[in-house]
C-alpha cells in the first residue's frame, strides 16, 4: 500500500504537495498525520479532497511512504514508528534545507525554493500530466501561502513561473485570494494599529460602517489590503479609511452589503471602483472634515432594501394577559402556531411559546394565568427597522419570533420562516448571512485553542489534546463545558474540567483513562465518570469529570430530574443559566471551536445572569439560589425577566417543596463564596431565606464581616485544624433565633445530625460566662469547645480586650500542657495518685499566667508546694 503524508498541523503547501504526489502515485492514499491549520480546514469544507484517517491505515501494510514538505521524523505523527522498517520505500519531496536527524529517503527530491508545490508543478509539467482547474488552484494556493503571495525574499523565479503555468491551466485566483492573505510589513502593522485605534462607528439604517483615520508622510504599503484586514477582524458591514498622505488624502472603502454601494460614495469625491471596493483622492487634508464629508454621504446613500414592514406577517393572532394556560394551549393548537404575543389593554406585554405552555400543562398549571409565564425581555423592532438589523438580532439572541411594535402595539411579527423567505427571493445578499447559516448548526465559530493554551496549565492543555485524539479514535464528539469555558472568556482560570460526550461516553472515559494512565470511577446510572490519579502528566491531584450528553425532564415542580441520553445542544439546554451553556469542541478536526447556542457570549459581555426558559425556577427552584450566587460572585446583574421568574416561583410557594438537603447544599455553596454577605443579603431581599426560615439583618452582616476577618486571620496561622466554614456561617445565621426556632431551621435544612449537634452545642456555650481578663478562666471555658464556636465567640466579642484574650487562646494556649510527665513526678519522690492531677493543674495555671515557661521552673513549683508532703 502506498501512502502520502505531510507534517502535522498541515498547511496549504502540504495539501498542494499531497495533491501533486497523488498525480504521480495514483494508487496512493492521502493521509493527514495530524491536524490542519484553520484556513486549510475551511478550504477542505468547501473543496473536499479525498483522504483517509490514520486509524484507517494498517501500518504493517504500508510498502511505500511518500513524505511531502518535511523530513523531520517528529512531525509525521504515528508514521514515525515505521520509518526504517525493512522493505519500506520512502520518497521525500521537500523545499527545506536538510538538518541533522532528518529522515533519509529511498528517493529524495529536496530543493531550496519557495514552495514544495512549485516542485510538483514542475514535475507534473515535465511529465505532461494534465491538471484540472481545482488541482491547479490547490497547487497555486501552496505557492502563494509559502511565498507570501510571491512577496517573500525566499520567492524564486521558479515559483513565479510555476504560478504562471498554473494560471494557464485554470487556477482560480478568486479562490486563492479568499483563503490566502499576504503578510503585513512593519509599516503595514503600524498603520493598521493606528487605524484600528481611531475607528469610530456610524450606523445608518442598520448598516454598520467604521471610519478610521491616519497620517503618513511616506507610505509604500498596500492600504487596500489593510482595509480588507480591518473588515476581517471587525464585525461590520463596511469600512472607510481616510489616509492623510502629506499633500493629499486617500479614501479607501470596502462594503459587503448591498445596501451600501461603496463606489457611489467614492464617486462623490471624483473616485470610483466596484460596489464592494472603491477609492478616491481628495485635496482636503484635515481628517475630521474629510470624515464629516464621508458621514454625510453615507446618510444620503444608504437605503435599506427592505424593512420589517416589508417582511413581517400581519395581522398577528394575540392572547390577553389574563388568559389561562389551558386557553393558550387551545389557541396554539387551533391556529397551528408556536408563539403567541400577549397583550394587555391592546398593548404588547410579552410572548408565550408552545414549549412553555406544554411544560406548564405538564406540571399542572392549566388554570394559572399566562402572565406568570410570559417572556418579557424578547427583542422587539419598529416597522422601519432594516432587515439586516433584524437578521442580526434574531441570530445573536437565538430568537425565533420577533414582534414588530408601533406605539406599544403589535403590528406584525417576523419569524425565521419570514426571514428565510426574504433571503430566498434574493433581496438580501449579505456575506454575514452565509456565516450564520453555518453557525446555526455550529454557533459561534470563534476558536479558543490559543486561549486555552495560554490560560490553562500545560498539563491541562495536554490532557485536552489527548482527549481530542481519543475522541477521534473512539468515534465520539467531545466537548469541554461548564465553568471552565465561561471563565476562559472572563479572563480567569478555572480548573474544574468537565467533558461531555456525544456518543458512548463510558467507552471514551475508559479509553482516555487508559491513555492517561489514570484511575477511573464510573456511575452507570447517571452515565458519568471521573478520571483521577493521572500518571501521564505531572498533574498532582488533578481530576476530570466525563458525562454522556443528556437531556432531562421534571415529573413535578421542584422534583429531581429524570435523565436521558441526548445531543450536546439539549445537554447544554438543561443547564441553569446562559453563561453556563458554553462549550468548546475538542475533536482534532476543529479543536478549540467555541459553541454558543443560547447567547452566552452576549450575556457575559452584558454581565447578566439569565435563565434559559420561563419554567426554569418551577422545575428547579434551587436555581434561584444559584442565580444570586453567580450574580454576586461575578458582580453581574440578574436580568429583569429572570428576577420576575424568581418572584413568580416564590409566589407559587415552590420553595416549600424543596427538600431540606438541597437547600442545605445551596447554602453551603454560598458560604464558600469569597464574600457570602452580598449573596445572603440578596437572598433575604428576594425572601428566599424565609423558606428555612432565616433572616439576614444589618446585625447579621456585621457579624459575617467579622467572621470573614477572623477566618482570614486564623488561616494565616497555618494550623492543622481547619475551620468548617459551613458550620460557622450556619451557626451565625441561626444564632439570633430562639432555641425552638434554631431546631426548626436545622430540621428544615435536613442538617446532618452530627453537624446539628455541633452547632446547637456551640451556640449553647455562648451564654456561659467566663472572666476574659484571666487566661486560666478563658482556657477552662474554651477547652473542649469546637474551633468554630471559638471563632464565633471571638467575632462577636463586644470589646478588643475580650477578642484579644480569645485570639491568645488560639495562638498560644490551645493545647498547652505541662512539660513534666508522671515519670518526672515519680522520679522526684511523689508516689502516683490523685495528687498528680492537682499538681499538673497548678503547673498549667502558672504557665497560662506566664509565671513559668521551662521544665526546671515547673519542678521548682512542685518542690516548693508539694515535696514537703513526702519528707
Amino acid at each position: 500500500m502506498d501512502v502520502i503524508i505531510c507534517h502535522i498541523n498541515a498547511d496549504f503547501d502540504c495539501l498542494s504537495a499531497m495533491v501533486g504526489a497523488k498525480k504521480l502515485f495514483p494508487e496512493a492514499r492521502i493521509v493527514f498525520p495530524g491536524s490542519q491549520e484553520r484556513p486549510l480546514r475551511e478550504f477542505l469544507k468547501a473543496f473536499p479532497v479525498e483522504n483517509s484517517k490514520v486509524k484507517e491505515i494498517d501500518m504493517s501494510m504500508v510498502t511505500r511512504l511518500i513524505i511531502v514538505d518535511t523530513k523531520d521524523p517528529e512531525r509525521i505523527g504515528d508514521f514515525k514508528q515505521i520509518i526504517g522498517r525493512k522493505g519500506l520505500q520512502t520518497f521525500i519531496y521537500d523545499h527545506h534545507a536538510r538538518r541533522p536527524g532528518d529522515i533519509t529517503g529511498t528517493v529524495e527530491t529536496i530543493e531550496e525554493i519557495g514552495a514544495t508545490a512549485t516542485m510538483f508543478t514542475e514535475i507534473l509539467r515535465s511529465k505532461n500530466i494534465l491538471l484540472t482547474s481545482i488541482e491547479a488552484t490547490i497547487l497555486c494556493l501552496g505557492i502563494y501561502e509559502e511565498t507570501g503571495s510571491v512577496r517573500f525574499s525566499s520567492t524564486t523565479e521558479r515559483d513565479v513561473l510555476a504560478v504562471a503555468y498554473l494560471l494557464r491551466r485554470g487556477a482560480d485566483l478568486n479562490i486563492v485570494s479568499t483563503f490566502i492573505r499576504p503578510q503585513l510589513s512593519r509599516d503595514d502593522l503600524e498603520l493598521l494599529n493606528e487605524l484600528l485605534a481611531s475607528l469610530t462607528e456610524v450606523i445608518v439604517h442598520g448598516v454598520r460602517v467604521k471610519i478610521g483615520t491616519a497620517a503618513r508622510e511616506n507610505y509604500s504599503g498596500d492600504a487596500a489590503f489593510i482595509a480588507h484586514g480591518i473588515m476581517d477582524v471587525e464585525d461590520i458591514d463596511a469600512v472607510v479609511l481616510i489616509l492623510n498622505m502629506g499633500g493629499r488624502t486617500l479614501l479607501i472603502g470596502r462594503s459587503r452589503v448591498s445596501e451600501l454601494n461603496i463606489a457611489d460614495v467614492m464617486r462623490r469625491f471624483n473616485g470610483g471602483g466596484h460596489p464592494s471596493a472603491a477609492s478616491a483622492s481628495i485635496n482636503e487634508t484635515i481628517a475630521d472634515i474629510a470624515k464629516e464629508m464621508v458621514i454625510n454621504c453615507l446618510h444620503e446613500l444608504i437605503r435599506p432594501e427592505k424593512t420589517a414592514r416589508d417582511v413581517m406577517t400581519s395581522p398577528v393572532i394575540t392572547i390577553d394577559w389574563d388568559s389561562t394556560i389551558k386557553e393558550a394551549g387551545a389557541l396554539l393548537t387551533k391556529y397551528e402556531i408556536n408563539v403567541l404575543p400577549v397583550v394587555k389593554d391592546a398593548q404588547y406585554v410579552g410572548l408565550i411559546s408552545r414549549e412553555i405552555v406544554e411544560k406548564a400543562l405538564f406540571h399542572g398549571f392549566r388554570a394559572s394565568k399566562i402572565d406568570d409565564f410570559i417572556t418579557t425581555d424578547a427583542i422587539m423592532k419598529p416597522p422601519d427597522a432594516a432587515i439586516g438589523e433584524i437578521e442580526a438580532a434574531m441570530v445573536e439572541s437565538n430568537q425565533r419570533f420577533l414582534p414588530v411594535i408601533h406605539d406599544d402595539r403589535i403590528v406584525g411579527a417576523i419569524t425565521r420562516t419570514d426571514l428565510l423567505r426574504s433571503l430566498y427571493e434574493g433581496h438580501i445578499r449579505r456575506s454575514r448571512l452565509e456565516q450564520t447559516h453555518y453557525e446555526s448548526k455550529h454557533p459561534a465559530g470563534r476558536n479558543l485553542a490559543a486561549v486555552m493554551r495560554e490560560r490553562f496549565p500545560t498539563y491541562v492543555y495536554k490532557i485536552l489534546q489527548t482527549s481530542a485524539e481519543v475522541a477521534e479514535e473512539t468515534g465520539v464528539s467531545a466537548y469541554l463545558v461548564g465553568g471552565s469555558v465561561r471563565d476562559l472568556l472572563r479572563g480567569e482560570q478555572n480548573l474544574d474540567i468537565d467533558i461531555v460526550i456525544e456518543g458512548a461516553g463510558a467507552g471514551f472515559a475508559s479509553a482516555l483513562a487508559k491513555v492517561l494512565r489514570g484511575k477511573l470511577k464510573t456511575h452507570e446510572r447517571f452515565q458519568t465518570a471521573k478520571i483521577f490519579d493521572i500518571k501521564l502528566y505531572d498533574c498532582g491531584d488533578f481530576s476530570i469529570d466525563i458525562a454522556t450528553a443528556r437531556t432531562e425532564y421534571y415529573e413535578s415542580p421542584a422534583a429531581l430530574p429524570q435523565v436521558e441520553m441526548s445531543s450536546i445542544k439539549k445537554d447544554l439546554y438543561r443547564r441553569d443559566f446562559t453563561i453556563n451553556t458554553l462549550a468548546v469542541f475538542l475533536n482534532k478536526r476543529d479543536f478549540g471551536r467555541l459553541i454558543d447556542f443560547f447567547g452566552a457570549q452576549r450575556d457575559l459581555k452584558e454581565r447578566t445572569v439569565r435563565v434559559l426558559h420561563n419554567l426554569s425556577f418551577i422545575e428547579d427552584p434551587t436555581r434561584a439560589f444559584r442565580a444570586v450566587r453567580f450574580s454576586e460572585r461575578f458582580d453581574f446583574r440578574i436580568g429583569k425577566h429572570t428576577e420576575r421568574l424568581i418572584k413568580t416561583a416564590i409566589r407559587f410557594n415552590l420553595f416549600e417543596k424543596l427538600s431540606g438537603a438541597r437547600l442545605y447544599d445551596e447554602l453551603l455553596l454560598i458560604f464558600r463564596e469569597a464574600d457570602p454577605v452580598k449573596a445572603l443579603r440578596r437572598l433575604d431581599g428576594f425572601g428566599l431565606l424565609k423558606v428555612v426560615p432565616l433572616r439576614f439583618t444589618r446585625e447579621s452582616a456585621v457579624v459575617f464581616q467579622r467572621l470573614r476577618e477572623s477566618i482570614a486571620w486564623y488561616n494565616l496561622l497555618f494550623r492543622e485544624e481547619k475551620i468548617d466554614i459551613g458550620v460557622l456561617y450556619l451557626m451565625a445565621l441561626i444564632a439570633p433565633l430562639l432555641d425552638e426556632a434554631r431546631e426548626a431551621a436545622l430540621r428544615r435544612l435536613s442538617t446532618p445530625e452530627a453537624i446539628k449537634k455541633h452547632i446547637l452545642t456551640g451556640l449553647a456555650r455562648l451564654n456561659e460566662p467566663f472572666y476574659y481578663h484571666d487566661p486560666v478562666s478563658v482556657y477552662n471555658h474554651l477547652t473542649g469547645t469546637s474551633l468554630e464556636t471559638v471563632i464565633y465567640l471571638m467575632s462577636i466579642a463586644e470589646n478588643d480586650e475580650k477578642r484579644k484574650s480569645i485570639s491568645r487562646y488560639l495562638t498560644e494556649h490551645k493545647g498547652m500542657r505541662p512539660a513534666l510527665k508522671g515519670d518526672d513526678l515519680k522520679g522526684m519522690g511523689i508516689p502516683p495518685g490523685p495528687l498528680y492531677s492537682e499538681i499538673f493543674k497548678a503547673i498549667l495555671e502558672e504557665k497560662l499566667r506566664g509565671a513559668v515557661s521551662t521544665a526546671e521552673e515547673e519542678k521548682a513549683i512542685v518542690k516548693s508546694r508539694y515535696l514537703e508532703l513526702f519528707r
